[in-house]
């Protein structure tokens, strides 16, 4: 990547980053020049989303962590620091979903789906915020829904840590924003990856990760007066 890119100084991680939305974000960072950091859950996972980017002339690294442990996210912040430096970009992009109706929903799925889409964007902010502060700038953009909006059958478990999220991101911003670093939250529709197909929709009428990547790459390259807290993404017709 050539030195006069706009993010050539910036070092940025991106939870899972190793497919759909965050891998796609991770390209269009690494593209306007960010050095990279992919957190996915397995190292081969990792490796290889880290080697396709590699591949298209982009810095990247894969490393496996659970962001949901604090001790697994205290190592892989600390590996990132030692190999590439300071983060200042942050992405919380990982996320799963468990869809059952609020009665049906086994405790361990509850704390799986909160921990890794609340949590884990709570303890990867948290060990990253020392650093942002020093360096006195820095993004840190969760990756949510509009399922933190709106309710839907069998939604309990993903819409309250996604709300939560949203609500974790403002106060996060109103924390941070005295020390230079600029906190959003990404509120997309329905989108198109492996890990939400939704099968009988039209995929050409819904979200691409692209365009969620888009606006990633938005809020990163702001004018350093402003900041954006949150952005609604919707398809523009209805899958």
């Amino acid at each position: 990547m050539q030195n006069n890119a706009p993010l050539s100084h910036e070092i940025a991680i991106v939870t899972g980053g190793s497919r759909g939305i965050g891998l796609a974000i991770a390209r269009s960072l690494g593209r306007l020049g960010a050095r990279l950091a992919l957190c996915a859950t397995t190292a081969e996972s990792a490796t290889r989303a880290a080697s396709a980017l590699e591949a298209e002339g982009i810095n990247a690294l894969g490393l496996a962590a659970d962001v949901s442990d604090p001790n697994s996210v205290r190592r892989f912040v600390s590996s990132v620091q030692a190999k590439l430096g300071d983060i200042s970009i942050l992405v919380n992009n990982a996320g799963v979903g468990v869809f059952h109706p609020s009665h049906q929903i086994e405790e361990a799925d509850w704390d799986r789906v909160l921990g890794t889409n609340l949590t884990g964007a709570w303890l990867m902010s948290r060990e990253v915020a020392p650093q942002m502060i020093r360096q006195k700038r820095g993004h840190i953009i969760h990756i949510a829904s509009l399922a933190g909006k709106n309710t839907f059958a069998g939604g309990g478990a993903y819409c309250a840590s996604k709300w939560g999220l949203r609500g974790l991101a403002g106060c996060m911003a109103e924390d941070f924003r005295g020390y230079g670093i600029r906190v959003s939250v990404v509120c997309p529709g329905t989108v198109h990856t492996e890990f939400s197909p939704h099968a009988g929709k039209d995929p050409s009428r819904m979200l691409q990760a692209s365009d969620v990547a888009h606006v990633v790459e938005m809020l990163v390259l702001q004018a350093p007066q402003s900041f954006i807290s949150e952005v609604d993404l919707r398809p523009t017709q209805k899958p």
